[in-house]
């Protein structure tokens, strides 16, 4: 019996133990806490550096939107300089039109007058020769008859009245277009100032726009610089993420090799002691592996909030374009005739920021408008305080809302940020927030 009871505890001990033999593995490298602490304190380093560059790009997208605002406020302002201008150049066609027929109705005018009084000249001087000029008796020479020297002296009369009237009436008419002419002049003198005085105006709107143009230029290269240098050291935190995870993988995988060869040798130290003791086999205890079985809880149906939420985020990544997006998904920009069409964004199929709210709340059936404006009045407003999950926040400039997010929790938000970028997550921007957030759901 001792010889069959040895010979099955050894099998038991090759089988269930190979550790004990003489092929067992070696022992996995153990790092020293002091690698562990180097490394858990490099990665404290890069996380810290991280955070205060995400600080400084958090700063400077604020800064971005802001000249955004500027941008789209000094468009406006250029808009409204070119419609003027061009009412000016209107008004001052028109007045020019005006004063080239008064001047021509002066002419005309001036034109009658002399052909009057070269006739009424003739007149004179043939009256003189007849000697029926000034009522001279000449004129009555000849007259069979009283009656006859009375229809003379009538015609005579009737002849100079007439002539007069119409010189005095075109003197009057001359005169009158005289007036007019000076009318018009000075209304074109006043037309010609306000189409220049609007030019000038244009120019300085789009001097002023071109400038704000160039600022936000240069802030999106700055953006562009702190990204790369937010990734690099992203890069260098995972970097050391891992570093630390692996050696304390390696310490993970010494300890659990220690504890096994601690079984292992419990386990020797017990079957040689029922091999000493001749315990029949059929006494040993069996080892069960007690593995606890653990309901698999489902997630949590998602509710209208996180559907939306969901939805937002599902477009990570995806082109800004101005004006896309609508219920469906990213389509198509349009032309804005500035900033958005200097990046192509009319070329471009993707979103912009209230075109990325249109597609995230339509998948929980609510409808918005395709303006920021619109979609601040459209649902119930929140003080920024009582912000919740699924909220949208909106940036003003002047009192006039010009961009909007969805608000993620814990300082975050989604959205579709300026021409040149992409959907994304960042940290909320204060700088130029409305007061209120708005909820839908």
């Amino acid at each position: 019996m001792r010889s069959v009871t040895s010979l099955i505890v050894a099998t038991v001990l090759a089988l269930v133990l190979p550790g004990t033999s003489a092929s067992a593995p070696p022992a996995p490298p153990n790092p020293s806490d002091e690698e562990i602490q180097s490394g858990r304190a490099e990665s404290q380093s890069a996380a810290g550096r991280v955070g205060t560059l995400a600080t400084h790009l958090a700063e400077a997208e604020g800064q971005l939107v802001n000249l955004n605002a500027r941008v789209e406020v000094k468009m406006e302002d250029a808009n409204k300089a070119r419609v003027d201008l061009q009412r000016a150049q209107d008004d001052h066609a028109e007045a020019l039109q005006i004063a080239e027929s008064a001047a021509a109705e002066s002419r005309a005018a001036a034109d009658r007058i002399e052909d009057q009084r070269q006739r009424l000249d003739q007149f004179a001087a043939g009256s003189y020769r007849q000697g029926s000029a000034l009522g001279s008796a000449s004129a009555f020479v000849g007259a069979d008859s009283p009656k006859e020297v009375l229809d003379r002296a009538e015609m005579l009369d009737a002849v100079s009245a007439s002539q007069g009237e119409v010189l005095d009436g075109l003197h009057r008419a001359r005169t009158h277009q005289a007036n007019k002419d000076s009318v018009a002049r000075e209304a074109l003198q006043e037309a010609a100032a306000k189409r220049s005085a609007a030019d000038d105006a244009r120019a300085t709107a789009e001097e002023a726009e071109n400038a704000a143009v160039a600022a936000q230029s240069d802030q999106v290269a700055e953006n562009a610089r702190l990204e790369s240098e937010k990734d690099r050291l992203n890069r260098e935190l995972q970097q050391a993420r891992s570093n630390v995870a692996g050696l304390e993988a390696q310490r993970g995988r010494y300890e659990d090799w220690l504890a096994a060869k601690e079984r292992e040798e419990q386990a020797a130290a017990a079957a040689a002691a029922a091999a000493a003791e001749e315990q029949s086999s059929d006494s040993s205890g069996d080892s069960g592996s007690s593995s606890g079985s653990t309901g698999e809880v489902g997630a949590p149906a998602g509710d209208s909030v996180e559907v939306a939420v969901d939805r937002a985020l599902s477009q990570l990544g995806v082109t800004y374009a101005w004006g896309g997006g609508n219920a469906n998904g990213p389509t198509k920009g349009i032309r804005d005739g500035g900033v958005a069409d200097s990046y192509g964004d009319y070329q471009k199929v993707g979103f912009d920021c209230s075109g990325l709210m249109i597609y995230a709340f339509a998948g929980v059936g609510v409808e918005l408008a395709h303006y920021s404006g619109y979609q601040y009045d459209s649902g119930t407003k929140v003080p920024l305080s009582q912000m919740q999950r699924g909220d949208m926040l909106f940036w003003e400039d002047g009192g006039r809302t010009h961009h909007v997010a969805m608000y993620l929790g814990d300082g975050q938000m989604v959205e579709a940020p300026y021409s040149g970028s992409q959907v994304r997550v960042t940290s909320v921007r204060y700088s130029g927030i409305a007061p209120y957030a708005v909820r839908l759901l």
